[in-house]
């Protein structure tokens, strides 16, 4: 017999920890709790129709390791932005591998997460070097997806007098991934951007447009000079962005020194694998003017309280819980795990390594060309860096490359496309050749390898590149091993305490469904391989699509948006489709709470709809009566209703039927936020509850990890009614049959992360999903209840319950002890924890969210810790230098001189405990105001 998984994901597992947890509550049984916290109305009557009794992590591991090896990972030369990459095995064990790096949040929390910080600022560095720009972020999506941030960025940098010309237009040269300019249609229509798809060199410009992209090398592989283009359209006053190949730059001109006013791209062929098209860091660079425009998060140095070196999230004026209808961008997760790995991949390769990875690849390339046109074959360029397209008959190359085990790209019956890599070998060399003589009926000649370049003179790279000290000094492992271990050390993540963030789900990331992410069927696999090579990845992407449809209590499910706002943008596109379809185009207002997450309205604003705030009343619920005039005001153009359940503040509200009906009866659809979907699993369900779409957070309700700040995956499930517009993609089938356009990338987005959420349903089964479900509720209240005599829960249902997360007030510290909410979250710090979510969605309040994973002795360790901080706070009230304000306290602080009137020893060591696994931050509280003063985004050290 098995242990089952549920004993191990859910942390309080024993009866005598959960009867005397549910004393404190007030309580007899888990039943009892549950009917005064959900409304007996939307309660599910049959338990969900999935396996009762899910797989032991022994069973799981066979079925998974079976469906990796349904898949056929042949030797990939099709490119179109995936590619096999050398990913060195120091950083798959010490980053990808290990619950430090990937359990680790959003560093939001500067203080305890400069290991990260430094590792995201690596990558800044990298991509801002091989670009030849001045500023860069911390990593975006995926290519596609940064190249429709660029194309709204541009559109926001409009003049006064472009804006009031109404210039509209955005040149997108024609060989460009199809992917891309997918996803490019996708974004510009609802901000009525109308695209001009035509030849760079052709195109004259006219002034009408505002901005242009063209991709380098061209997908089709060619080198091409921009310069004069670039020069032709800022003399329009359009600006404009390359799509660049990162490794590429290696060797050609960087976008930067011949005009390029934006670069994006995708980091994936740094070092991450494709696993089927994602996850990756997509990246954007740009020029130092136009910061305050860029999308994301940007990494900057600023100093510490003592005045040391110290780095934090700079310019977060931009994140769209401030800027809400009014932002331009709602992206909100990026791939900050992989854009570490990136980062760490050029720390190691450095710039010699950057430029021998590169040189192998287009070597390759040349000497492939070399033996092609000896052999007659016509090149649509002899200017390349990676990439060949021949003219062949593509049927027949195929199915010898196929004999081969090898898979090149196909763009028409009479062309063959193919791009190599760091990791080709000469004997890979010689089987592409002898393809293409057998395809001739010939006998391949022995290959002379190519030494001299093929990209033109005036485009050979001649500035230098990671110059900075970090990527010229750990070429060994052990050297390499050492710093990324000494950046984990200066971090907080799950593998050291309890993060109890409200809204983001910090819950266990099993290593059992971890595991499977390094299996090579499922890492090795590129998104665009023929689909009977990918059987594995569509037998796992076709059973997660039904569980997560039956989860949710809908029809069906798309996969493809690779993050939770990119999954709010997609459910109304896909809504916004469904009104097309039936004449009613014009339905474009959407009720939203004043409640909801800032990235609600910033998604509303991109899916091109005008936003009406719908009023909440003083508990906090929606203003039923509110949203009922209003969608009565606005039915002949109500698009639909963006609600979040349990509400942002945790609650079950008891009229959610009623707040669905009105708007059906308007005329409007119901898009359901997910984010608080841990609390509904098994026992309720937005489709039972009336709605006609929710997103999903994978990242958080189903075990994915957060991975310092993403990746995050945020599918969509519909109503039968909607299943027609799901996304579609320009390369491979999917989506419904009028589905909308791409919204990422790959077909399926980040696929390679699908074996977690997958894996976590199928261990659980209903039973022990709908118990994780039950455990978090039994231990936000217990937590609300062991605090309540300290700080007041600022909401509640109405019986006085709160969902799977609650708000504790600290409304009043400023006036009673002069110290706020930040102070308290840097004071967690000294005690080993990571602070709730701050000031979201009241002001100096904290969000905590336990979730079911932890135990009963993590719970009262955090209870005891705040406890213990209000006694701290009570005893500073009128001391300006005291223990709370001062925090967080270093270790060089505490051993160096102290004129503090509290001791050492109170400033490290406030509870017993804390002393047998002391976490001491690496750098005291922040200078926000000194790193936007002085910004910098690059590491010069």
């Amino acid at each position: 017999m098995f242990d089952k998984f549920s004993e191990r994901h859910i942390g309080v597992s024993n009866e005598k920890d959960l009867k005397a947890m549910l004393d404190v509550i007030g309580v007899k049984s888990v039943d009892e709790l549950i009917s005064q916290v959900i409304p007996q109305s939307i309660r599910l009557r049959k338990p969900l129709a999935l396996p009762a009794e899910g797989m032991s992590e022994y069973e799981f591991a066979a079925h998974i390791r079976e469906l990796a090896d349904r898949n056929q990972p042949y030797r990939s030369f099709i490119g179109m932005g995936y590619y096999p990459s050398a990913i060195p095995a120091v950083v798959t064990r010490n980053v990808f591998e290990n619950p430090a790096w990937y359990t680790s949040y959003t560093p939001y929390q500067a203080e305890i997460s400069q290991g990260r910080l430094e590792a995201l600022l690596n990558f800044q560095t990298a991509v801002i070097s091989l670009t030849g720009m001045e500023i860069g972020n911390c990593s975006l999506l995926d290519e596609g997806t940064a190249a429709a941030e660029a194309m709204a960025m541009m559109f926001s940098l409009r003049s006064r007098d472009a804006v009031r010309e109404g210039r509209n237009q955005l040149f997108v040269d024609r060989n460009i991934f199809p992917q891309t300019l997918d996803v490019l249609l996708t974004r510009s229509e609802p901000f009525g951007i109308e695209l001009i798809v035509d030849e760079y060199d052709e195109y004259e410009f006219t002034g009408r447009e505002f901005g242009a992209i063209v991709q380098y090398p061209a997908a089709d592989g060619r080198v091409r000079d921009y310069s004069d283009f670039t020069a032709a359209a800022h003399a329009k006053g359009a600006l404009v962005t390359v799509a660049a190949d990162l490794l590429s730059l290696a060797l050609l001109k960087a976008p930067g020194e011949w005009g390029a006013d934006i670069a994006v791209g995708s980091a994936q062929r740094l070092g991450t694998p494709m696993g089927f098209g994602g996850p990756a860091a997509g990246y954007m660079t740009t020029r130092e003017a136009f910061k305050r425009n860029m999308p994301g998060r940007i990494i900057g140095v600023s100093v510490d309280r003592l005045g040391n070196k110290a780095l934090r999230m700079a310019l977060q004026m931009r994140e769209q819980h401030i800027k809400r209808e009014r932002a331009t961008s709602n992206i909100c997760t990026a791939s900050a795990l992989m854009a570490s790995m990136t980062g760490f991949y050029c720390v190691y390769n450095g710039p010699e390594g950057l430029r021998r990875a590169a040189e192998t690849a287009h070597l390759a390339a040349a000497t492939v060309a070399r033996a092609l046109e000896a052999m007659d074959y016509r090149l649509a360029s002899k200017e390349f860096f990676d990439t060949l397209e021949v003219e062949a008959e593509a049927a027949v190359v195929q199915s010898l490359a196929l004999e081969q085990g090898i898979n090149f790209y196909y763009p028409s019956e009479g062309r063959v496309r193919m791009s190599f890599d760091e990791v080709t070998t000469a004997a890979e060399i010689e089987t592409v050749v002898s393809i293409f003589a057998a395809a001739k009926g010939k006998k391949a000649k022995a290959v002379k390898a190519v030494t001299e370049s093929c990209v033109p003179t005036a485009l050979r790279r001649q500035s230098p590149y990671l110059q900075e000290p970090v990527f010229n000094a750990y070429r060994s492992e052990s050297a390499l091993m050492r710093y990324i271990k000494k950046l984990e050390l200066r971090d907080i993540s799950l593998a050291n305490s309890m993060i109890s963030l409200g809204s983001c789900t910090m819950k266990l990331n099993a290593a059992a469904l971890m595991q499977p992410l390094s299996l090579a069927g499922f890492q090795n696999m590129h998104p665009f391989a023929p689909a009977d090579q990918a059987k594995g990845y569509m037998d796992l992407i076709a059973g997660l699509e039904q569980d997560l449809a039956t989860i949710t209590g809908f029809a069906a499910c798309s996969l493809q948006p690779n993050s939770g706002a990119a999954g709010e943008y997609t459910g109304l596109m896909v809504i916004r489709a469904y009104h097309q379809s039936r004449g009613q185009g014009y339905r474009n207002v959407v009720l939203i709470p004043a409640s909801a997450h800032g990235t609600n309205p910033a998604s509303a604003a991109m899916a091109g709809m005008k936003i009406v705030t719908v009023a909440c009343d003083e508990r906090g619920n929606i203003d039923v009566a509110d949203l009922e005039a209003k969608a009565k005001e606005h039915s002949s153009e109500l698009c639909g209703l963006m609600v979040t359940y349990p509400s942002t503040h945790g609650v079950f509200e008891s009229r959610i039927r009623e707040i669905v009906d009105a708007v059906h009866d308007a005329g409007g659809q119901v898009y359901m936020d997910g984010a608080n979907m841990n609390a509904q699993v098994g026992l309720t369900n937005p489709g039972y509850i009336g709605a006609d779409v929710c997103h999903l957070n994978l990242h958080k309700t189903f075990a994915m990890p957060h991975g310092g700040g993403g990746p995050g995956v945020g599918p969509i499930c519909v109503a039968e009614h909607l299943r027609a517009f799901l996304p579609s993609h320009p390369v491979v089938a999917t989506g419904g049959d009028e589905g909308i356009t791409a919204v990422a990338s790959a077909p399926w987005g980040s696929a390679l992360l699908f074996p977690i959420t997958y894996g976590y349903i199928k261990m659980l089964g209903a039973e022990g999903l709908r118990r994780a479900t039950e455990m978090a509720i039994v231990n936000a209240n217990y937590m609300s209840a062991a605090l309540a005599a300290e700080y007041r829960t600022y909401y509640s249902g109405e019986t006085g319950r709160v969902g799977h997360e609650m708000i504790l007030d600290l409304t009043s510290f400023k006036k009673d002890y002069n110290i706020d909410c930040g102070d308290i979250a840097h004071r967690l710090m000294d005690y080993g924890f990571h602070a709730p979510t701050l000031s979201f969605p009241v002001h100096e309040t904290l969000m905590v969210e336990p979730t079911e994973s932890e135990p009963k002795e993590e719970m009262d360790r955090f209870i005891e810790a705040l406890i213990s901080i209000k006694r701290e706070c009570e005893a500073a009230a009128g001391q300006a230098d005291n223990v709370v304000a001062n925090a967080p306290h270093t270790a060089r602080e505490l051993a160096g001189a102290w004129e503090h009137p509290y001791s050492r020893d109170e400033a490290a060591f406030p509870l017993a405990w804390i002393g047998e696994a002391k976490f001491f931050p690496y750098v005291s509280k922040i200078d926000n105001g000194y790193g936007d003063r002085n910004l910098c985004c690059r590491n010069c050290e």
